[in-house]
């Protein structure tokens, strides 16, 4: 993708968070929602109102500790998240080191966080679409815990399931946990989050 802005941190330009998803009431419960859920998170948290539409995504932008925030929830569904990233980020003029995109993974227990600077998509088709739209698998990841199908299930048919009762007790506080990540982030630095947060279940 062309014209990304390349720039070092700065107060001048924003931080966009994003998180995957499909859109749809339908889906809502799905683990494969967890990066909507944690957008909702963040925004009851920052006080950001989401519901402005855009480059193909749902919207919100606000004002923490100084900086400018933009909270994008894709409404191409999940394999082509990609493309409303990557406008966004056109768009707002926003460097690589100030996006984090949340999503799901089959490979982290259920409760478990890891962020990450890079990398390939690990099989996940939204974080697949995003590195072909940016151009580049070099961009800061929070990476959700969602565990593996029981059995001979097939992972497409379990990522589309509600989380189990049990794993829904363990969902909040992990949610939590994901917008203190995220704070960090933005106020530290990746490599500051990725101390504090990466594998803790608790």
């Amino acid at each position: 993708m062309e014209n990304v802005a390349q720039h070092s941190r700065s107060p001048e330009f924003p931080f966009l968070v994003v998180g995957l998803g499909n859109p749809g009431r339908e889906y809502r419960g799905n683990r494969h929602n967890v990066g909507f859920m944690t957008i909702d998170r963040l925004c009851a948290v920052f006080d950001i109102k989401i519901g402005k539409v855009q480059s193909k995504a749902l919207i919100g932008s606000g004002l923490w500790q100084g900086r400018k925030i933009i909270v994008a929830k894709p409404q191409t569904y999940m394999n082509l998240s990609g493309e409303a990233i990557g406008s966004l980020l056109r768009y707002y003029k926003v460097p690589l080191d100030q996006l984090i995109v949340a999503h799901d993974d089959l490979d982290l227990p259920v409760g478990t966080l890891r962020l990450r600077p890079g990398g390939g998509s690990a099989g996940q088709k939204g974080v697949e679409s995003t590195i072909q739209k940016v151009g580049t698998p070099t961009f800061p990841r929070l990476r959700i815990g969602i565990g593996r199908p029981p059995g001979q299930m097939d992972a497409a048919t379990y990522v589309l399931q509600d989380f189990s009762k049990a794993d829904q007790e363990i969902l909040s506080p992990t949610l939590d946990r994901a917008v203190e990540a995220i704070k960090i982030f933005i106020l530290d630095g990746l490599d500051a989050a990725m101390n504090q947060f990466n594998g803790s279940i608790q």
